[in-house]
């Protein structure tokens, strides 16, 4: 292909798409252009399906590159590592708008990687790798039935801003990202403070009218230089198969999965397998079944699948008896752990998550290392998902995408209401187990946080909960459809949305969807807040303020004391000392940890508060100014014949005359004073050269 370029204006700034110049082997490739910021995208797609599965390998890679942004790594080897678990979450945000617009029975490994080249903040790589990818698959010849687009969000001083600069993000209370098709909108993404569901939805539609121009961008490229797309092999339940097992079995189907009890369910239908298997064997023999066993199983899944979505759909029924509005039975505890510094448990049905917090120093916030501006965070949060939490046996192997993605999301929706390093001069980390999953655990996750954070004595701003929305779309009329509030774990796995949204009584903090139709109209958007708002106030006022009120007034007896000074930063190096002297001395004669900031704040960590004071006591005589009629208090560290020289802490040394120790007449100065002896002065000068003359005997006047 010869090089083509293409370019367009995206909030107000130009945005170009280069194809035919580099990765000619691939199925698609693009290099995308937004200010300086550089990311080369390539799609590739298998000849053949992938034998064995029953759903599409897709596999997206966001890969950074921290010469982007004129890095060097920081590890051993000097080379990237592991992903980022931002370059994770981008990989994650980049499948979610595509994934439900390839062919339902498409089995062929399709790999989309996103090389990160050159990183200009004001222009963000995440929205040109999303574009990127999608105007990769729309010009392959990968079966592909987009394209979409993608834009960021801010809100700052009550404006939407489209693709906001870095100087905008920094004021902006709303990190959004939005994908979307020309008709519908198809992946949502937030962090906000307290953003009110009316300007949420106002701010997706305005990103929706620029995500419809960049649409129509790109199909005037798929059709000027778009490939055709190959004929694969389609996977399709076998209609005959299924018919035969809809019509024996159907009315039991529907009997079985309506068990309001998930291991009992879980139970049926696994007998319910081995019975279709025996009678299908009975009526059309052994060997047939073998023949069409993968079929006969792919027919089961179908029809309760079907069974499922017919009862919500047109009965409103839900298989554990629930009403579409109903949330399931809630509960929770605090403190459930003894030397932990906050711990709480939140159940919602048979999803339970344990939530632990831990305070530390200021010198343990996490480094982040990649092509952000941001160096570091003082609040963490992790979510662990075990095999036992679904009944599985199966070894942990660390986080998974699935794992570090709600963890993020718990983050971002407790984010907002996490105190300032000045009020609260923490490092604080929750950790989120998962003991016990049937859906909404990444919601779970908020509520239990919340509460563990409560009791860890964490002065938050105001409580925060978190609930999903599902939905079921009649597939003959998508104009017909039912939103459900609080989604369990079959109705997640037939249904059509996961609409996430955590959020304080006030306000949106948080929200992730995932959705497996083409899209969502602005009427599902709308009732999906209407939902998780209500249901919102009813979890906080119901069940969690009722456990805990507010957070406790003192924090755990195991966790760090803090007293947190600020000093002139130009005595920062008399704190610390020359090659640490100083600050290690105090360390050592306390037993406290000490963090020094660039701009003079110290912040003095200790088991003990008498240990702390004992520390600040010491930095506040080391760091305070000598002024002239002063009264302070030194020891002797040098005796001469015509007076002595006393220590006055930071460095500062002044001379207290012989003449000026006493009233009454003086021989020698060892008379009275003694080297380590502490003694009371006045200053009573400090001539040009910073000299510092003293006098015990003024004191008396």
């Amino acid at each position: 292909m010869e090089p083509k370029e293409y370019s367009m204006d995206l909030a107000g700034r130009k945005l170009t798409i280069e194809t035919g110049k580099y990765c000619g082997l691939a199925n698609g490739s693009v290099t995308v252009r937004y200010g300086d910021t550089v990311v080369l995208v390539n799609v590739t797609a298998s000849k053949e399906p992938k034998e064995g599965i029953d759903f599409f390998p897709l596999s997206v890679d966001y890969e950074e590159r921290l010469y982007a942004v004129g890095k060097i790594p920081g590890s051993f080897q000097k080379r990237e590592g592991r992903p980022t678990e931002k370059a994770i979450l981008t990989s994650r945000v980049i499948d979610r708008p595509i994934r439900p617009l390839f062919p339902k029975d498409f089995r062929n490994d399709v790999v989309v990687s996103c090389l990160v080249l050159s990183v200009d903040q004001d222009c963000s790589p995440e929205i040109c790798a999303m574009i990127g990818s999608s105007v990769a698959l729309s010009i392959s010849d990968i079966p592909f039935g987009g394209p979409t687009g993608s834009v960021a969000v801010g809100y700052v001083n009550d404006e939407i801003i489209i693709n906001p600069t870095e100087k905008q993000r920094e004021n902006s209370r709303l990190t959004l990202t939005v994908a979307g098709t020309m008709d519908k909108i198809a992946m949502i993404e937030a962090g906000a403070d307290e953003i009110p569901d009316e300007t949420m939805l106002e701010a997706i539609k305005k990103a929706h009218v620029e995500i419809k121009k960049i649409c129509e961008f790109i199909l005037k490229m798929k059709e000027e230089i778009g490939k055709q797309k190959f004929e694969y092999t389609h996977f399709t339940v076998d209609e005959e198969i299924y018919k035969k097992v809809a019509d024996e079995f159907g009315n039991r189907m529907k009997q079985d999965v309506q068990t309001a009890d998930k291991p009992e369910r879980d139970s049926k239908i696994d007998q319910f397998t081995v019975d279709v298997e025996n009678w299908y064997a009975e009526k059309f023999g052994e060997e047939k079944l073998e023949e069409d066993k993968r079929a006969v199983a792919d027919a089961i899944y179908k029809l309760e699948k079907k069974t499922v979505r017919k009862l919500i759909l047109e009965e409103q029924k839900r298989v554990d008896g629930r009403g579409i509005y109903d949330i399931r039975d809630l509960s929770c505890e605090v403190g459930v752990l003894p030397r932990t510094h906050g711990s709480a448990v939140f159940s919602r049905g048979r999803t339970q998550v344990m939530s632990i917090v831990t305070l530390g120093t200021a010198s343990e916030e996490q480094v982040l290392d990649g092509l952000d501006t941001e160096e570091s965070k003082r609040y963490i949060h992790h979510y662990n998902f075990p095999g036992y939490s679904v009944g599985e046996a199966k070894a942990s192997r660390g986080p998974g995408r699935r794992e570090i993605g709600h963890g993020a999301l718990a983050e971002r929706a407790l984010l907002p209401v996490i105190p300032s390093k000045e009020e609260f001069p923490y490092t604080i980390r929750v950790v989120s187990e998962i003991l016990s999953s049937n859906g909404s655990t990444s919601q779970g996750s908020i509520c239990g946080s919340t509460l563990a954070l409560m009791d860890a004595g964490v002065p938050i701003k105001k409580p925060v909960a978190g609930i999903s929305t599902g939905l079921i779309t009649d597939e003959e009329n998508p104009e017909n459809y039912v939103v459900i509030t609080d989604i369990q774990g079959i109705e997640d796995f037939f249904g059509d949305m996961d609409f996430k949204v955590g959020g304080t009584k006030d306000g949106i903090t948080a929200i992730q969807v995932d959705i497996k139709v083409d899209g969502l109209s602005y009427e599902v958007i709308e009732e999906a807040f209407r939902r998780t708002k209500k249901a919102r106030a009813y979890i906080l006022d119901e069940i969690m303020l009722k456990q805990i009120e507010k957070p406790r007034d003192q924090i755990s007896e195991y966790a760090p004391r803090i007293i947190n000074m600020v000093i002139d930063p130009e005595k920062i190096r008399d704190v610390i000392g020359t090659g640490g002297k100083v600050i290690n001395k105090i360390i050592e004669e306390t037993g406290v940890k000490i963090d020094i900031e660039e701009d003079g704040r110290i912040f003095i960590y200790s088991a003990s508060n008498e240990e702390a004071e004992a520390a600040q006591i010491m930095i506040e005589e080391i760091t305070r100014e000598i002024e002239k009629d002063g009264i302070y208090t030194g020891k002797v560290v040098r005796i001469a014949t015509f007076g002595a020289f006393i220590d006055l802490g930071g460095g500062k040394e002044g001379l207290l005359h012989i003449s000026k120790i006493s009233k009454e007449r003086i021989n020698k100065v060892e008379d009275v004073l003694r080297v380590g002896e502490e003694v009371t002065v006045k200053v009573v000068e400090i001539d040009e050269q910073g000299r510092i003359n003293l006098s015990k005997k003024d004191l008396y006047e």
